[in-house]
């Protein structure tokens, strides 16, 4: 087991596939920016340039409205790796077409291959994330769409910044140079796709629909099946019209407001410098799950920074014809570096758990096919990014730091109305961010949780804190059963009553309550849910696991699902336990950022989870540490 995401970079089932998606952005990049060269050096006029760069986004990204439902079909049907090989060779063919058209300086021809690109990429975009869940385990999935991300974000910089420099380099060997360079990286590409492991298909027996318009209807629909996968979704196609805006005004943005001329890649290397950090720091803030608390701190931190970059520079500059040191020495410089970077960093906290929950929550067998109708739905979202961009800037004649204003507002708004749908995405990053403020961590077992179907958590009761530390460990949400007087106070009534708390009582206490809680604990495993519960019925008042109560029984007999002990470590000794009196709770805990473990066991069958077996269960994990 990678004990860190970079150990992924040392083994055959993650490396070929990294370097071949990785390779496969740099020469996409490397092209579209050898054909601007071309331009240059064809010396065309400004109208035909202008032409062309308003031309080639929309025929590149046209393929995924066209064809996203085919590859997602074909995604799902063929064996992975074989896949992989298919478009690195399709690569291949695209980019000798293309070099035809710059030894002949034909735009015709370039711009067709840059369609053919479109539709390479849009073959590979539902492999690209459907094979992490298949080669790589569920502890592995941030780290690895983390490493994916800041790969594909390295390499489209470095891809722009090498394709822009072929020309002026090589001169009248421009051609040459860049035609020889897209086919290498091409055939690079391919030989190293060779080495993927083989993965199997999601749904090998599926019947292609080859009707891209009822099909393109249904992955759709397949795509919005789940709550949490669809707002999802949504989320990474509001990351990519947020990216495109951002990236699609930095041109301007660097000549008119920073006086750095053509220098734009210095601040999308800011951008994407920041972006491959952020997804890189996702593994450790998530502590190795798919931690989505993750997503509001980085919504949040992106309207942050921008609301910030309007301020930093709403003018024209002092100074043009800047250079990058000269840029340093002007006042407020570093400010914006900073804001780009921190855009960039934000990014990655938000985008990168959000692929890792689509992948850890869609079935294999229908997971290409979802991320071909986000696909659809990111280019949607693109081609209005871009849409709105032009309107706004032609029409209402808006600066560019007023679209970064607008922009920082607009992405707050979604950020709340997203996390208004789905309130689990608030819920995880208000006890992330608690229980890694007040404790140290360490979860083990986590991957014994079932990653989808019901299932029932059974679990030590040491603190007030119990409920939110084990919310912060397992990846899925979890509802727990409370004791109904709880709810009754005004911040934590909140807090339950969002992630969906189920009240209990005794039953000589309040027995409505409890045969509610029974009827709600029965309805969410019917929905395949999680329930957490802690069958010692109260806290312990001594820092021993007290008798479970016979309500685990009761539960399974009528819900026979699997059950997950589970147990709490360090937590007698730490804030919030009754070891300390009410008085006592009041005041600054002796052991502020405590360490605490939660350890889950292997799933145990309802016929076998007995009350004074699941006991037992859960005491060998707790050991003599309370």
């Amino acid at each position: 087991m990678a004990h860190n995401q970079f150990e992924l970079l040392k083994q055959r089932r993650f490396l070929p596939f990294f370097l071949t998606q990785a390779l496969g952005a740099f020469n996409d990049n490397v092209y579209r920016q050898a054909i601007i060269g071309l331009l240059g050096y064809m010396s065309v006029s400004a109208a035909d340039k202008t032409l062309y760069t308003n031309l080639a986004p929309a025929i590149f990204i046209l393929p995924y409205f066209l064809f996203s439902a085919t590859a997602g079909q074909i995604a799902e049907k063929l064996e992975k790796s074989r896949l992989i090989r298919i478009t690195t060779t399709m690569e291949i063919v695209i980019m000798s077409l293309a070099a035809i058209g710059f030894f002949t300086h034909n735009l015709i021809v370039l711009l067709a291959a840059l369609f053919c690109t479109g539709l390479q990429s849009t073959l590979f975009g539902p492999v690209k994330y459907s094979i992490l869940p298949s080669v790589l385990k569920p502890e592995e999935l941030t780290g690895g769409n983390g490493l994916v991300e800041m790969g594909t974000s390295i390499s489209i910089l470095i891809g722009m910044i090498f394709g822009g420099l072929i020309f002026k380099i090589a001169g009248d060997h421009g051609p040459t140079v860049a035609a020889v360079t897209i086919i290498a990286l091409a055939i690079t590409g391919n030989l190293v796709s060779r080495a993927i492991p083989r993965a199997e298909a999601g749904a090998p027996e599926l019947k292609i629909n080859w009707n891209p318009i009822p099909e393109s209807v249904a992955i759709v629909r397949l795509a919005r099946k789940q709550v949490a996968v669809r707002n999802s979704i949504l989320g990474v196609s509001w990351f990519w019209f947020v990216g495109t805006v951002l990236t699609g005004n930095i041109p301007n943005y660097t000549e008119i407001h920073l006086g750095m001329g053509d220098w734009y890649v210095f601040p999308l290397a800011l951008f994407s410098i920041g972006t491959g950090v952020g997804s890189m720091l996702c593994e450790k803030l998530s502590a190795r799950t798919v931690e989505i608390g993750l997503v509001p701190l980085g919504a949040f931190g992106i309207s942050a920074f921008l609301f910030d970059l309007y301020f930093a520079r709403t003018g024209l500059p002092a100074v043009t014809g800047l250079d990058v040191a000269g840029f340093m020495q002007q006042p407020g410089s570093w400010r914006i570096v900073i804001d780009l970077v921190g855009i960039g960093l934000f990014t990655g906290f938000f985008v990168v758990p959000l692929f890792a929950l689509i992948q850890s929550r869609t079935p294999k067998n229908e997971l290409s096919r979802v991320i071909a109708g986000m696909n659809i739905q990111n280019a949607a979202f693109i081609v209005l990014a871009a849409v709105l961009g032009l309107v706004v800037q032609r029409f209402f004649h808006w600066t560019i730091p007023q679209v970064f204003l607008a922009l920082a507002v607009a992405n707050a708004l979604v950020a709340i109305w997203i996390f208004t749908l789905v309130p689990e995405f608030l819920m995880r990053f208000l006890s992330w961010v608690f229980v890694r403020t007040l404790y140290r961590l360490r979860a083990q077992g986590m991957e014994r949780i079932p990653d989808e179907g019901p299932a029932l958590i059974v679990c030590n009761h040491v603190s007030y804190m119990d409920a939110l530390i084990l919310s912060a460990s397992v990846p899925r949400p979890v509802r727990f059963v409370m004791y109904y007087k709880i709810f009754n106070i005004p911040v934590m009534s909140w807090i339950f009553r969002t992630a969906k708390a189920i009240p209990i009582a005794g039953a000589k206490e309040n027995p409505e309550v409890m045969r509610r809680a029974f009827e709600e604990i029965e309805a969410a495993l019917a929905d395949g849910q999680l329930v957490g519960i802690f069958p010692e019925g109260a806290l312990t008042r001594d820092g021993e696991i007290a008798t479970f109560k016979s309500g685990v029984e009761h539960i399974l007999a009528k819900n026979p699902v699997p059950v997950i002990p589970m147990a709490l470590r360090g937590m007698w000794s730490s804030m919030w336990s009754r070891r300390d009196s009410r008085l006592g709770r009041m005041r600054v805990p002796r052991r502020f950022r405590a360490h605490v473990e939660v350890i889950a066991g292997a799933p145990v069958a309802a016929a076998d989870a007995s009350a004074e077996q699941l006991e037992a269960q859960v005491r060998a994990r707790r050991g003599s540490d309370a």
